[in-house]
């Protein structure tokens, strides 16, 4: 015959109040960081998607550095991207083929006295039709 042990169901407590709140700050410090850190990303997928939506442009290899900077600032006013600088843009031409080199970086106050920096760089070599 079995013997009902009720010792072993009152050991049986679950988790303490540290281990809760320890994981309340872990998994609070992983939502902070993705809530900073996400627009940064989507925005630089932005900037890549409008950048290489340039390939095959009509007239882009007679364009000058100034048009092709001036286009993509267009593209990405249109696109909603605010926080980015033409100056970060650089745009060489070799005959027909633009290069063009983005690379820049975004500076964010994550909490207190903690900051994060996040460095993109891209390149792009693209002709015109």
């Amino acid at each position: 015959m079995k013997k009902n042990n009720l010792s072993a169901m009152t050991r049986q407590a679950g988790a303490s109040a540290l281990t809760m709140m320890v994981m309340v700050l872990f998994f609070g410090g992983l939502l902070t960081l993705a809530i900073k850190l996400g627009p940064i990303y989507l925005d630089d997928i932005t900037i890549q998607e409008a950048l290489e939506g340039l390939d095959g442009t009509p007239g882009l290899s007679t364009m000058g550095p100034a048009q092709v900077r001036t286009l993509i600032n267009k593209r990405l006013s249109v696109n909603n991207v605010r926080g980015f600088d033409a100056k970060n843009i650089t745009v060489e031409k070799d005959g027909d083929r633009v290069l063009i080199l983005v690379d820049y970086e975004v500076r964010n106050d994550l909490f207190s006295n903690v900051d994060t920096i996040v460095h993109f760089k891209h390149e792009y070599e693209m002709k015109g039709k």
